[in-house]
């Protein structure tokens, strides 16, 4: 080895010794007759002395070396006379007595700091150097602890991993494939796995009863803070389980990962409702660290000859605690906020419960304050709270005033990314329908199992047959979700039918999964887990790219690489493709 020590593990014990450390220069301080440099890797840094009386070419040499040059120094371990506490290594320092560079490096475009200058685009340019900073080193040593946890746990339990194939069969359904041209077979093409969905369940009917996986997926869909074109999920299957087995097994390892990774004791998790969840948080996937639950008002608002509200499928709305105070420019920029089309609310009303046990809104001229103190009432509301209210078609209702809490929370500060509710959202809609296309889609994916109890209703009444499927959600983020699978082919034939499959087209795309359900599959369910959404929510972070060593940016583009490029034409001419720009 070219050192003896690392730069983050010297200290008081080791005073005396003769040590070799090896890294990149973080920064110098000349001070005339001394040289302090901060030796910098993976594991901390160390600082190094170089005194003019002891040795005048080497300090002269030390002071020539810039920021990220590679070094190797040797020298003598001694206590530090200004201690540094904000370092592992403050109380020692390296008496250095030889060094040599083992490679130069040009001056970075941005400051290898916790708090640095680069932009992200930059940064993503030179991810390299942006790898080298501490809180991305941080984010990716988490990752690889949950990931062995992770394996560690499931190991206990019995699974085993196994590697399902990234080469597979194009299927419809969920978003776009990437797809890969295969130059063997000319005009034919393999799609990248969205997910290794009928693979483990084809494992299952091979009878390995518990697998899992950390996987590689991808999705060719457009990208936000939460999504990649590539990610990682923790992705298992069980054989003769039903719904609460598969919550009870995966729960625990929730648990153990907060326990082991986080030092948090978590208690068990609660279980609601999709049904549930959208008439409390306008979500399927709630933030439950706060409350400000919605309050339905549609009996009690109408007839009082307000046209919005009279003519509304819904009207409901959230108590903001304390937010009476709010000015009417705070009200007018909260109103436009609704408005927005990512938003889509036509409006928002208020009410004010002032100090003073008066009420004010934004409906004085069809509301006496009789009527407000009636609303007031319905809200549970208390001298200086402010009721946001929002009414129209019932789910957009319900999904903009999801939006609305969410940000009240945000500026409330009630959304502690230090705290952690997780939840279970069960019973979710097995379909759901499309008016563009005048057909059902599957809400999970068309394996998903209705409940036993919700069958007789795939003919008569699709849109209230409920899934046996699961959701968990961390802190308003979705998690994982899974379901128990449909394992039996005639089921899974009529599921199918219902999506719009012709008999020819389910067995193209399908007949292999089919034909092993005739093999003798047995019951059998699974989960998968967002792995880069579950790193971020540990990490406090709403975006995955700071936990992933090499992301991708808003353009589905690597920018350290410059990926995606053109590639040749004789490249092509061997694909049998020929390319056709708009």
């Amino acid at each position: 080895m070219l050192r003896t020590h690392t730069c983050g593990e010297l200290n008081t014990n080791h005073i005396g010794e003769e040590v070799i450390l090896c890294g990149w220069v973080q920064r110098t301080r000349d001070f005339g007759g001394m040289t302090f440099l901060d030796l910098r890797d993976r594991y901390g840094i160390t600082q190094l002395v170089f005194n003019m009386e002891w040795d005048v070419h080497l300090c002269e040499a030390a002071r020539k070396l810039s920021r990220e040059y590679v070094i190797r120094a040797k020298g003598k371990v001694t206590k530090r006379e200004s201690i540094n506490p904000k370092l592992p290594t403050g109380e020692i320092e390296i008496i250095v007595d030889e060094f040599e560079i083992l490679n130069e490096s040009k001056i970075p475009p941005f400051t290898i700091e916790d708090q640095t200058d680069g932009g992200e685009e930059l940064r993503m340019k030179y991810r390299y150097l942006d790898l080298r900073r501490n809180p991305l080193r941080k984010n990716l040593e988490q990752r690889h602890a949950l990931a062995m946890e992770t394996r560690k746990y499931l190991c206990e339990q019995h699974f085993l991993e196994i590697e399902t194939p990234y080469l597979i069969k194009s299927t419809p359904e969920g978003a776009r494939d990437f797809v890969v041209p295969s130059r063997m077979n000319p005009g034919q093409f393999y799609a990248l796995p969205q997910s290794p969905q009928t693979l483990k369940q084809i494992l299952m009917v091979a009878g390995y009863d518990r697998y899992f996986q950390i996987v590689r997926c991808f999705r060719d869909e457009d990208l936000r803070a939460d999504r990649q074109p590539e990610f990682t999920q923790i992705d298992c299957e069980m054989a003769f389980v039903d719904q609460e087995d598969i919550l009870q097994v995966f729960e625990g390892l929730i648990i153990r990962l907060f326990s082991k990774v986080k030092g948090i004791e978590l208690d068990s998790f609660p279980r609601i409702s999709y049904d549930e969840a959208m008439k409390r948080f306008g979500s399927d996937k709630p933030d439950i660290r706060f409350g400000m639950e919605f309050t339905e008002i549609t009996s009690r608002a109408k007839g009082k000859g307000f046209k919005v509200f009279d003519e509304a499928e819904i009207i409901v709305g959230i108590n903001a605690k304390k937010c009476a105070q709010y000015s009417r420019k705070e009200l007018d920029q909260l109103t436009e906020w609704v408005k927005r089309p990512q938003i889509g609310a036509s409006g928002l009303i208020y009410i004010k419960f002032s100090e003073d046990g008066s009420l004010r809104s934004s409906i004085d001229k069809f509301f006496r304050q009789d009527h407000l103190r009636e609303l007031s009432a319905e809200f549970s509301a208390k001298p200086g709270d402010l009721m946001l209210i929002i009414a129209g078609a019932k789910e957009k209702t319900l999904k903009a005033l999801g939006e609305l809490r969410l940000e009240m929370g945000n500026r409330l500060g009630l959304r502690n990314p230090n705290v952690y509710r997780p939840l279970w959202v069960i019973d979710f809609p097995l379909l759901e329908w499309d008016e563009e296309l005048q057909r059902f889609f599957a809400m999970h994916h068309p394996f998903t199992s209705p409940k036993p109890e919700d069958i007789p209703l795939l003919e008569t009444n699709p849109s209230l047959v409920r899934a046996n499927a699961y959701d968990l959600v961390i802190n308003g983020v979705e998690i994982g979700g899974g379901s128990i699978r449909i394992h039996l082919k005639e089921l899974q034939n009529r599921m199918l039918r219902l999506l719009g499959f012709t008999q020819e087209e389910a067995q193209k795309q399908f007949g292999f999964l089919m034909d092993a359900f005739e093999y003798g599959a047995p019951p059998h369910g699974g989960i998968a887990f967002g792995f880069d959404r579950l790193c971020a929510i540990f990490g406090g972070s709403d975006s995955i790219r700071d936990f992933i060593a090499f992301p991708k940016n808003n353009s589905g583009r690597d920018m350290m690489l410059d990926s995606p490029s053109e590639i040749s034409q004789q490249q092509l001419n061997e694909l049998y493709l020929r390319i056709n720009l708009p």
